[in-house]
């Protein structure tokens, strides 16, 4: 006579030894920087670090006076700058393999109704993080370089520092990036017992007064750009609400779903 499970264990994997996890661990992250080192290497020869600041240098460039450029105020300035451009290029390049390597070492410890939730989530969240530095690239830097220089006196000829520039631009990246996170937040604090739909319906006035916080402390101070960063956000809570209600109904366990099947 057999004991049959009175539950089926969904774990894909068996349970490992903590070293072998950090040995496992090692090699994803040896991985992962191998992957940043080949797209760094593939970049440096095509097109180049100075072509990729050019690139990242053209939407404040387009608006200079003319015959303005930006200027390099320390002696390795010039070698640096393009040099940590070249790098984040590299680990944005890289970015879905480097995720993909952290999907592929905590799958094995999820269930199959949990895996069903993260790896969408990873995949969703690696694009929308595009999208918001495609965003801010495209369409918000041109506005914002546009009107500040808009307010510029004829008597002032606009010469940016290139440090203070990829400054400039890698906050505003990372601001936007996370921004067009939000969905992935709400759904996560939704799936997770958090707080409930009906709680997030009802903090939607609230969340849209903190993302107008939140754009004007991390954005210039021009209503361009805070507009730019709140409007979209505030969009973006809406979808997570939708996107949490079809996560929820499809990534239930399978005791939840049963006990949902036999109350309706």
């Amino acid at each position: 006579m057999s004991d049959t499970p009175s539950k089926e264990d969904e774990l894909a994997g068996t349970e490992q030894p903590f070293v072998q996890h950090l040995v496992e661990l090692r090699d994803r992250m040896v991985k992962a920087f191998i992957a940043i080192g080949v797209a760094a290497a593939i970049l440096f020869f095509f097109p180049g670090p100075g072509a990729l600041y050019d690139f990242l240098a053209a939407p404040l460039v387009a608006h200079l006076p003319k015959g303005a450029t930006l200027i390099a105020t320390s002696v390795i300035s010039p070698f640096m700058v393009p040099l940590k451009i070249l790098l984040m290029s590299a680990f944005l390049l890289a970015l879905p393999f480097v995720l993909w390597q952290v999907w592929a070492f905590v799958a094995p410890g999820l269930y199959s109704h949990e895996k069903k939730l993260v790896l969408p989530l990873v995949i969703s969240s690696t694009l929308l993080f595009f999208i918001g530095v495609a965003f801010c690239y495209y369409l918000v830097f041109g506005q914002v370089f546009a009107f500040i220089q808009s307010f510029a006196p004829k008597s002032i000829t606009a010469a940016p520092d290139i440090e203070a520039y990829l400054s400039f631009v890698l906050s505003m990246f990372l601001a936007f990036g996370l921004s067009f996170e939000v969905p992935i937040a709400v759904v996560v604090l939704a799936r997770m017992g958090v707080v409930s739909i009906e709680k997030l319906r009802d903090f939607r006035g609230y969340f849209i007064v903190i993302a107008f916080v939140i754009a004007a402390i991390v954005t210039p101070p021009d209503v361009v750009s805070q507009l730019s960063l709140a409007i979209p956000m505030c969009i973006l809570y809406q979808v997570g609400i939708w996107a949490a209600q079809f996560f929820i109904k499809h990534t239930k366990a399978p005791d939840d779903a049963q006990e949902t099947a036999t109350h309706s």
